[in-house]
């Protein structure tokens, strides 16, 4: 990050820009920041700006009190509605990277990639809920349209459209728009880029699809399970990694040897994966069986019900698409422990179990056990425990792992104590109060 540091000099900003927005996100990959006038922007390039970090979740600490932020020139972007300037950066402490800033942790996992010879790609597919405000919890579901619907959608079409519209202005390019399977739920593709750009992306499409929302007079939740009997919110990951500028993921007949060690290392990690990837409360009333969300450590060629898919391709677009991930994940300590796991498998030359192509769902236990397939934790609880057990995810996270599991700990008990105020079950299914208050709006 010393190249960050130590830039000279800093572009025109767009437009006739009179403020510009510094962006980072806490441990939830919830944006937060500060807005400087633009004239500072070569200051918050090459100095930084300095800011209190101690109410920052995930940040937590008075001893965390004095950070810098230092703009990443390359991530400048115009929010067109606002008429300011927006742009990313990392976040240092006494002149060094912060432990506990996310992009800096995805930005160390990428140098050891780049180590290696590789350079990682990722295509995002986030889905999100749009409801009508009314006030109350009780969720107004505005359409009745179903997966690729395109009648019965309200102004939900409309809200896409506009969405679509701003996009290029953070620097997504729109692929497809469409219905997803349940009431009121749509999903907007973006197109692939490098792992920290994607990162980038993630955060800016959930900033956008909230805000023209709310113009609309809709609420935007990308809370993997908002409605109970509903389908959940998820984010599957295309991913691959390129060397010397070729895919090698590609084999001769298929899939390369290096993408089916790849595969082994996520196979290998996936249930202290899960912390990470699905790393709330509500994340694992999506996990369950019945719907698309995969539960089952498996893979397979366009098995739709396997953890990790395989989607068929031509040409040089070979890719794995890891299925259990959900919008609610911090992008960049998702994308760096993801990457790390699947590293591990290229470095010991892992080979990928539980390969199947029916459905998962529909074996019996002993057909699962006999094709070593296991099963992902079944609560953020069970989720943490398996992340205490695994160095390498654990290494992903470098120093923010000791903030990541502290406040989720605290996470996990606060339910649990609301759970038994109410007198619920600790397994309850139901989504909770205490979960739509803690992450409908984040």
């Amino acid at each position: 990050m010393n190249e960050i540091a130590t830039y000279a000099g800093a572009p025109d900003l767009p437009g006739k820009t009179k403020f510009l927005q510094l962006v980072f996100v806490d441990i939830n990959g919830v944006p937060k920041g500060m807005e400087i006038p633009a004239d500072r922007f070569e200051e918050a390039v090459s100095e930084g700006i300095a800011f209190d970090g101690s109410s920052i979740p995930g940040f937590q600490g008075i001893e965390d009190s004095d950070l810098v932020f230092k703009a990443d020139p390359s991530t400048v972007a115009e929010i067109p509605w606002e008429g300011i300037t927006r742009v990313y950066g990392y976040i240092y402490k006494d002149d060094r990277p912060y432990r506990a800033d996310p992009r800096g942790v995805l930005k160390r996992v990428l140098d050891e990639l780049k180590e290696e010879g590789y350079k990682a790609y990722v295509g995002p597919e986030p889905e999100f809920y749009l409801f009508k405000k009314n006030g109350s919890w009780e969720l107004d579901i505005p359409d009745s349209g179903g997966y690729f619907d395109l009648v019965t959608l309200d102004k939900a079409r409309l809200v896409k459209r506009e969405i679509a519209h701003y996009m290029p202005s953070f620097g997504l390019v729109p692929e497809v728009l469409h219905h997803e399977v349940g009431n009121a739920q749509h999903e907007i593709d973006f197109r692939f880029a490098e792992a920290m750009k994607t990162a980038d992306n993630i955060v800016s499409f959930k900033y956008l699809v909230k805000a023209v929302a709310e113009m609309h007079g809709y609420y935007a939740t990308f809370m993997p399970k908002p409605i109970y009997g509903f389908p959940g919110n998820g984010m599957h990951l295309h991913v691959n990694l390129s060397k010397d500028g070729e895919n090698v993921f590609m084999g001769k007949d298929g899939l390369s040897e290096t993408a089916l060690h790849f595969i082994a290392g996520i196979l290998k990690h996936a249930k202290a994966l899960a912390a990470i990837v699905n790393p709330t409360v509500n994340s694992y009333k999506r996990l369950v069986p019945g719907y698309e969300a995969p539960v089952y450590i498996s893979w397979g060629y366009r098995n739709r019900s396997a953890l990790i898919r395989v989607p068929a391709f031509s040409g040089k677009s070979a890719r794995i698409e890891y299925r259990c991930p959900d919008p609610s994940a911090n992008p960049y300590l998702a994308l760096a422990a993801i990457l790390k796991a699947g590293l591990d498998g290229i470095k010991r030359e892992l080979e990928p179990e539980g390969y199947v192509e029916t459905n998962v769902y529909k074996m019996s236990a002993d057909e699962r056990e006999e094709l070593g397939i296991e099963t992902l934790p079944g609560s953020l609880g069970e989720a943490l425990e398996a992340l205490k057990k695994d160095k390498v995810v654990q290494e992903a996270l470098g120093d923010a792992y000791e903030n990541f599991i502290s406040y989720k700990e605290a996470e996990w008990k606060a339910y649990l104590e609301y759970l038994e105020s109410k007198e619920l079950p600790a397994d309850t299914k139901k989504v909770t109060e205490w979960e739509l208050e803690r992450y409908f709006y984040i």
